[in-house]
C-alpha cells in the first residue's frame, strides 16, 4: 500500500506534518479531514523523493548542477521587503481576516493572497510569510521578521490571537482598527491639502516675481528716475530680488539647510518634545492633532486589551505608536502606575492633555471592569470630534491662507508702484514749474 506525506493545519492554524498509508491521494485527504485537519499538501512518498517540493520565496533554493555541485539561487530583489502603503496593508489584513474567518487554513489563505496581490513589495512579503509558516514558524513570528511593514501592535495582536485560538477574531478587529485609523488619516490629509496648495502657489509666485518681474522694474526705475532716491520699501524688495537672482544656489542651499536643521532638532528628545507640545497649542491645527492623538490612544489600547494582550505590554505598544511625545509620556506614566498596582486615571489627569470627559469614562470603565469597551466608546466619540475639528480648521484656514497670499503678492506690487508715485509727483512738479515760467 502506498504512503503519502502530508502537511496540514489544525483548527488553530498550527501546522502538522506526517505520513499516511492509504490507497490513494483522495483517500488521504478524506482521512485528514476526518481527523479535523485542513490539508495543504498531500504527496505520494515515492514521488516526493523523486521531485522534492520547492518552497517559493524560501530562505534559499538549491539545485544540483552537473558534477553534483549545489548552486545557491538565493538573491534579494531590491524592492522586496520595503515599506508598504498603509492603504494596501489595510486591504491585505481585511482580505486575510475574511479568508481565515471563512474557515480557510492560514497557509492557503496566504498563498491565495500572494497570487492575486498586485503590489510587488507586499507580494514578496506575503510569499515569505507563507514560506515561514510552512516551515513551522507561527504567524506572529513570521510577521516580526518584517518590522518596516508590520509594527509591534500588529504582531502583538496576532500573537495574542494565536495563543487564545481566536486568530480570525483578532484579524477582524485589527482590520477594523486599521480601516478607522486610515479613515481619520485621510480626513486630516484632505483637510491639509488646501493650505499646502496655497502655500506652494505663494512660493512659486514669489520666486517668479523676485527672479523675473522685479529686475525688469529695476531697469525701468533706473532709466526713468535718473538717479533719484527710491522709497525705502522698494529698495528693500529690490535688494531681496538681487540676492535671490544672483545667488540662487546659495539661497536654495540656505532654505534646505534650515529644513534639515529643523528635522535634526525634532529628532532629538528635547526638540521632538518641544515641537509636539507646540503642535498641540497651535490654534486651529492643535485641536485636530489633540483629538486624533486621543482617538488613536484609546482605540489602540482598547483593541489590544480586548484582544487578550496583557495591559502592561499593551501600554508599552501604545506608547510607541502614539505619534506624539506628550501623549507617549502620559502613557509611560500610566504604565508605571499600573505596574505599581495603582489606577490608570491618576497619571492621565496629571498629564494635562486628556479632557475631563476622557478621564471620567476611563475611571468608570476601570471600576466596572469594562475598560476595553469604554475605551472603544471614547474612540468612536472622538472620531466624530475629529470630523468637527477638521471642518472648523478648514473653515478657518481658508481665509487665513487667502489673506497670506494677498499680503505676499500685494507687498511686492506696492513696492513696485511706490517709485511710480514718486515719478508722477516729479512730473507734476515739473509741469507746475513750466506753467509758472510760462506766466
Amino acid at each position: 500500500m502506498p504512503k503519502f506525506n502530508y502537511v496540514a493545519m489544525d483548527s488553530r492554524g498550527k501546522e502538522t506534518k506526517g505520513t499516511l498509508e492509504v490507497t490513494s491521494q483522495s483517500e488521504a485527504i478524506g482521512r485528514l479531514k476526518e481527523m479535523g485537519f485542513f490539508p495543504t499538501k498531500v504527496v505520494e512518498a515515492d514521488k516526493a523523493k523523486e521531485k522534492p517540493a520547492r518552497k517559493s520565496g524560501g530562505p534559499a533554493e538549491k539545485g544540483k548542477g552537473k558534477g553534483g555541485l549545489n548552486v545557491n539561487l538565493n538573491f534579494k530583489i531590491p524592492f522586496l521587503g520595503g515599506r508598504v502603503k498603509s492603504k494596501v496593508l489595510v486591504t491585505f489584513t481585511r482580505q486575510l481576516a475574511t479568508l481565515v474567518d471563512a474557515g480557510l487554513p492560514l497557509l492557503r489563505g496566504l498563498r491565495v493572497l500572494e497570487k492575486q496581490e498586485k503590489t510587488p513589495a507586499l507580494k514578496g512579503i506575503i510569499g515569505q510569510l507563507a514560506t515561514a509558516v510552512e516551515g513551522g514558524s507561527t504567524f506572529s513570528e513570521a510577521l516580526a521578521q518584517h518590522p518596516k511593514v508590520f509594527n509591534r501592535l500588529f504582531v502583538s495582536m496576532v500573537k495574542a490571537g494565536e495563543m487564545g485560538g481566536v486568530l480570525e477574531v483578532v484579524l477582524n478587529r485589527l482590520s477594523e482598527f486599521m480601516e478607522k485609523a486610515q479613515k481619520i488619516k485621510g480626513k486630516v490629509v484632505a483637510a491639509m491639502f488646501y493650505p499646502v496648495s496655497v502655500l506652494t502657489v505663494a512660493v512659486v509666485i514669489l520666486a517668479v516675481l523676485l527672479v523675473y518681474v522685479v529686475p525688469k522694474f529695476e531697469e525701468i526705475f533706473r532709466d526713468m528716475l535718473e538717479g533719484a532716491e527710491l522709497p525705502g520699501f522698494t529698495k528693500f524688495v529690490l535688494m531681496i530680488s538681487r540676492q535671490v537672482k544672483d545667488n540662487f544656489l546659495v539661497t536654495a542651499a540656505c532654505v534646505i539647510s534650515v529644513f534639515v536643521f529643523f528635522k535634526l532638532i525634532t529628532r532629538t528628545k528635547f526638540g521632538r518634545k518641544l515641537f509636539d507640545r507646540f503642535k498641540l497649542l497651535v490654534p486651529a491645527i492643535g485641536p485636530v492633532i489633540s483629538k486624533v492623538a486621543i482617538s488613536r490612544f484609546t482605540r489602540t489600547l482598547g483593541t489590544l486589551v480586548s484582544s487578550g494582550v496583557p495591559i502592561l505590554q499593551a501600554l508599552t505598544i501604545v506608547k510607541e505608536t502614539s505619534g506624539n511625545v506628550i501623549i507617549g509620556n502620559a502613557v509611560a506614566d500610566v504604565h508605571e502606575s499600573v505596574k505599581e498596582g495603582e489606577t490608570i486615571t491618576a497619571p492621565l489627569e496629571a498629564a494635562n492633555v486628556f479632557p475631563p470627559m476622557v478621564i471620567s469614562m476611563v475611571d468608570v470603565g476601570e471600576q466596572t471592569g469594562a475598560l476595553p469597551e469604554m475605551l472603544m466608546k471614547i474612540a468612536d466619540n472622538y472620531d466624530e470630534e475629529v470630523d468637527n475639528a477638521v471642518s472648523a480648521m478648514t473653515s478657518l484656514l481658508e481665509p487665513i491662507m487667502i489673506v497670506f497670499l494677498a499680503v505676499i503678492v500685494g507687498s511686492i506690487v506696492i513696492a513696485l508702484f511706490m517709485p511710480l508715485v514718486v515719478l508722477m509727483d516729479r512730473m507734476g512738479q515739473a509741469g507746475d514749474e513750466n506753467r509758472k515760467s510760462g506766466d
